[in-house]
């Protein structure tokens, strides 16, 4: 019997995420390169890129490393800074055409120098802030300054630009408005670029919140959604995707209902992750089949579930399966991914792309 607690996957959920998202960027002409952060697995990606996925993203240079023995477009939508970084990222088989996201001229410097010394070419996509206040240049002037610079450094080749829209996490029927003044401030960056002869090749954003309204970004070609493979509560909660849709939860047991109102899993914070809920505080994940019964708390090795909503009464030992907020956030804490099919077990798949 499985050792809790444990992360699940739902295969046939997987299966229809992927072929929604597929038919979806098919239909809108827009390139689809899946964010890996979310399963970080090789194999995971093999399906993605069957479904019609044309390259990956990654965050780190662990995950770099690991996706590129499965796909051989990989785009780093992270600033290579640090010489340990550069020396991995060079070290990719040949095969690989690396593209990295960039907002400085300093990290840019430091890239076409290692990729001259490595004798490959590395493309740069240069990162713009439309309101995520993370990173990204913050005017069109800043824009053609370094896209100008990447396109006469001989270790790098301008590809375009990207930037991603994560704080954007409103309800589906209020992303029109949001929506727009993204748009319009991004055609102010692509018009200033094609009038300076920079003209972006790829224009590549999107999250899973807005995913279903990419095609509301003029000028988008690529989405990068990640967590849509799995979805998760967060998602749920801005109308990203059903219930039914939630590929991933953690396996649970309850330990404990002595205390009146609630009972506890041995899923805590070391297996859930402790994030806050996009639309709730203190609310950290909800069981799947019974959304109702939510985790309002959470020590390392501890989950409460809140039963005040709902007539559910758990026995000590009975095992539940919870949706955490954030799937990306829980997928790093374990080491293997547990695989069902059709509600049996189907083998499972070790978490390779974790570290940096």
């Amino acid at each position: 019997m499985m050792t809790t607690p444990a992360a699940l996957v739902d295969l046939d959920r997987v299966d229809a995420n992927l072929k929604r998202v597929a038919t979806y960027a098919r239909q809108h002409g827009l390139r689809w390169r899946p964010h890996t952060k979310t399963h970080k697995t090789p194999e995971f990606t093999a399906l993605q890129l069957a479904a019609g996925a044309q390259g990956v993203t990654v965050a780190t240079v662990r995950e770099a490393e690991v996706m590129a023995t499965v796909c051989d477009d990989v785009l780093l939508a992270y600033p290579p800074v640090g010489e340990d970084r550069l020396t991995r990222l060079m070290a990719l088989p040949p095969q690989v055409r690396l593209t990295v996201a960039l907002d400085s001229g300093e990290a840019m410097g430091k890239l076409d120098r290692a990729a001259r010394m490595a004798g490959r070419t590395v493309g740069v996509l240069v990162e713009l802030d439309l309101g995520m206040r993370r990173v990204g240049v913050q005017s069109p002037e800043d824009a053609i300054a370094l896209a100008g610079n990447v396109a006469f450094g001989s270790g790098l080749e301008y590809r375009g630009i990207t930037f991603y829209a994560g704080h954007l996490r409103l309800p589906q029927e209020k992303l029109g408005s949001a929506m727009r003044e993204q748009s319009e401030r991004l055609a102010t960056f692509i018009e200033a670029l094609t009038d300076s002869g920079l003209r972006p090749g790829t224009v590549s954003g999107g999250s899973t919140p807005t995913l279903w309204r990419s095609h509301d970004v003029t000028g988008l070609t690529e989405i990068r959604p990640g967590i849509n493979i799995f979805n998760d509560r967060n998602a749920v909660s801005v109308g990203a995707c059903a219930w039914d849709e939630c590929a991933y939860s953690v396996l649970a047991t309850v330990v404990s209902t002595t205390v009146p109102g609630q009972a506890v899993i041995d899923a805590g914070s070391k297996a859930l992750a402790k994030e806050e809920g996009f639309t709730d505080t203190g609310v950290y994940g909800a069981l799947l089949g019974k959304p109702e019964v939510l985790v309002r708390g959470l020590s390392e090795e501890h989950g409460l579930l809140d039963l005040s909503n709902t007539s559910w009464r758990p026995s000590v030992g009975e095992r539940v399966r919870v949706v955490p907020n954030h799937a990306c956030a829980s997928v790093n804490l374990h080491d293997t991914l547990h695989l069902l099919r059709q509600g049996a077990w189907a083998g499972q798949y070790a978490i390779t792309a974790r570290g940096w």
